[in-house]
């Protein structure tokens, strides 16, 4: 079964819902969207369902931003953040560079402090989009790679082998039956 047109906007689809909730980690999501849609295409779908996942992390976070107690968390950042004012461009950009952790929390703080929905997009989509691109490329460059060794390395089958379990190997259509 094949998606044909639809397979883009599922995969952006995907990627978002995955992306918007808190502590995701959607790198394995890069990568196979690289793998299944090439290194430019897997970027757009990634890029795309980074801005959803944007919109809609922030609108999940005015509703939950007071569960992780930010005020508690920000003081435990590293001095290299907190001299930024909190809730800056700046400081969105900064924590979101910590893995794990700093996209929920910078997220967090952007629905908390009221940052307008413009800054908290380009904010994480300056860290995020160049990230998901490079795990694109390499989702489609490992997909190729093992392709290429698949390809030289598969196995010869055996003349004893049945004809029907050769064809399953090889993908093989059987050969008509001659009369």
């Amino acid at each position: 079964m094949t998606l044909g047109p639809m397979a883009y906007p599922l995969a952006v689809i995907i990627f978002a819902l995955v992306a918007t909730a808190p502590f995701s980690v959607t790198d394995a999501l890069a990568v196979m969207n690289g793998a299944i849609f090439g290194p430019v295409m897997g970027s757009v779908v990634n890029a795309v369902g980074l801005v959803f996942a944007a919109l809609g992390g922030y609108a999940l976070a005015l509703r939950t931003a007071h569960l992780l107690e930010l005020g508690k968390r920000i003081e435990h950042l590293p001095h290299w953040i907190k001299r930024y004012r909190v809730g800056s461009p700046a400081f969105l950009l900064a924590l979101r560079v910590i893995p794990g952790l700093g996209g929920t929390l910078a997220t967090q703080s952007a629905a908390a402090f009221r940052v307008p929905l413009f800054v908290h997009v380009w904010t994480m989509c300056a860290i995020a989009v160049p990230i998901c691109t490079l795990l694109a490329i390499f989702g489609d460059r490992a997909s190729a790679a093992v392709h290429t060794y698949y390809e030289a390395h598969k196995p010869h089958m055996s003349i004893h082998m049945p004809r029907p379990l050769r064809n399953f190997f090889h993908h093989a259509s059987p050969r008509p039956k001659s009369s």
